[in-house]
């Protein structure tokens, strides 16, 4: 018989998951070009399967870490189990970034692919942005107009979906396609950015 699963690598490694707002450590049992299966490490916020379950109820789709293999995104939850004294999850791999050891040098924080609208404000006219990624940094938006903003330019922003307002810093910005792309820095956040794993720190 032929397994029609895809070919799995039984591995030793370790890495991150973020789930119901926490960081938690996971070991890797094997690896396929698919997904991983991965046991969880001890933690505080997971203590057997049924809280997987909970979590995977309002998102399926959480955020994995594995700095040794070099790679990082977003895997859903296929399955979990409790099994020899551990909890062990399924993912399946959904937005994975390979090769992201060399972001290191340049970003300090985990960017989590993510599309959502918001509002900035330039030249004292207000712009409607949609996000390319999101992280406890700064954010990553396309303008659906082509403008000319400098580095440096500070300026104010809404972004409802994590509930963020402000000030916010243009780090880069530029033209493409009639469109502006721009990277921003958060700048006197009054709360924590809840729901985006650091990872990369």
């Amino acid at each position: 018989m032929i397994d029609d699963r895809a070919y799995r690598k039984n591995l030793a490694t370790e890495g991150l998951v973020y789930i119901s707002g926490a960081e938690i450590g996971i070991r890797v049992i094997n690896l396929s070009i698919t997904g991983v299966l991965v046991e969880l490490l001890d933690n505080d916020v997971i203590g057997e399967a049924k809280d997987i379950f909970e979590a995977a109820r309002i998102s399926p789709v959480i955020d994995i870490y594995l700095p040794q293999l070099r790679i990082a995104g977003e895997a859903e939850i296929v399955r979990m189990e409790n099994k020899n004294n551990s909890i062990q999850i399924g993912l399946e791999f959904c937005h994975i970034n390979y090769e992201v050891d060399h972001l290191l040098y340049q970003r300090k924080a985990y960017r989590k692919n993510l599309t959502a609208p918001g509002k900035i404000m330039f030249h004292g006219e207000t712009y409607v942005f949609t996000t390319e990624n999101v992280s406890v940094e700064g954010l990553m938006i396309r303008i659906g107009d082509e403008l000319d903003i400098h580095p440096g330019t500070i300026t104010t922003y809404e972004f409802s979906r994590l509930d963020l307002s402000g000030q916010i810093k243009v780090i880069w910005s530029t033209t493409e396609n009639y469109t502006t792309l721009m990277g921003l820095e958060y700048l006197y956040l009054q709360k924590d950015v809840e729901g985006i794993p650091r990872f990369f720190t």
